[in-house]
């Protein structure tokens, strides 16, 4: 490891941190409470301010804006934070806030995740490890956002929704209810349209294990008796199974936001 290596053009403010082998690109500018971790990369033009740590071997390219107030006009100017993980890739153009009073004070985003042009994560939001957004996509605050989750081009996720781990969103999905592990959710207003099999099967999970998913899938989200009772009935008959006790307990901690469902309430995966 180097250095810091800083343009000439760019501005670091006293009082920033910088690890060892840091590269401030042109234009960029770097607030006096920013944190960058070993081998962090500011490609050019990118402006991160605020109390903002950026883990190391992390990139962000031009335009972006990282740390900068949040869009709420509740917020009044709190010391709130903002925690971006390892290895993290934020393309041009995306804006992620630090978190607020009324959301725990931190907005967090985890190791290894991809944040494609233009896309925003707003205050307060908890985003897992390799978490891939595509393009546009916009998560609002207080949303809760699992493991391993990948969302399609231009969706956008309501406030206080919670997305499970391995979950998949369809392009140009508008998601305002909590989306179950492993799940797949598609449409404005999104449904549950199933399972993420290819994402499962891309992960190596044991294909037993993900029989036994669909069975229980089938069994949550049939017609009769009601979501609570059927909940319960799977929780006993999987009792042993770790992704199927994932969903169910997903669904037992509730949110502020209902369990998106099937269409018609009780469709099979696809």
């Amino acid at each position: 490891m180097t250095e810091p290596v800083v343009h000439p053009t760019a501005i670091v403010a006293e009082g920033a941190t910088l690890g060892r082998g840091v590269r401030i690109g042109p234009y960029s500018m770097v607030g006096k409470n920013v944190v960058l971790g070993d081998n962090v990369e500011l490609v050019s033009h990118a402006v991160i301010d605020g109390n903002t740590t950026i883990g190391a071997g992390s990139r962000i390219f031009p335009f972006a804006s990282i740390g900068h107030e949040p869009q709420d006009l509740k917020y009044h100017g709190e010391n709130s934070c903002l925690e971006i993980g390892e290895r993290c890739t934020i393309r041009e153009a995306v804006t992620i806030n630090p978190g607020t009073e009324g959301g725990g004070m931190l907005t967090k985003v985890g190791n290894d995740c991809l944040i494609m042009a233009n896309a925003h994560v707003a205050h307060d939001a908890i985003i897992g490890n390799n978490v891939v957004m595509a393009n546009y996509v916009g998560i609002a605050g207080h949303v809760h956002v699992g493991d391993n989750v990948i969302f399609g081009g231009t969706c956008v996720i309501h406030q206080f929704t919670r997305i499970g781990s391995h979950a998949f969103i369809g392009a140009q999905s508008m998601v305002d209810g909590d989306v179950i592990p492993y799940g797949m959710a598609v449409g404005n207003r999104a449904v549950l349209t199933g399972l993420n099999l290819v994402g499962l099967k891309r992960r190596k999970f044991d294909r037993e294990a993900i029989h036994r998913l669909r069975a229980a899938y089938r069994q949550i989200f049939a017609s009769e008796g009601t979501l609570r009772e059927r909940v319960e009935d799977a929780a006993a008959l999987f009792k042993d199974d770790a992704l199927v006790q994932d969903v169910v307990q997903f669904i037992a901690d509730g949110g502020d936001r209902p369990i998106l469902l099937p269409k018609n309430g009780h469709e099979s995966d696809r």
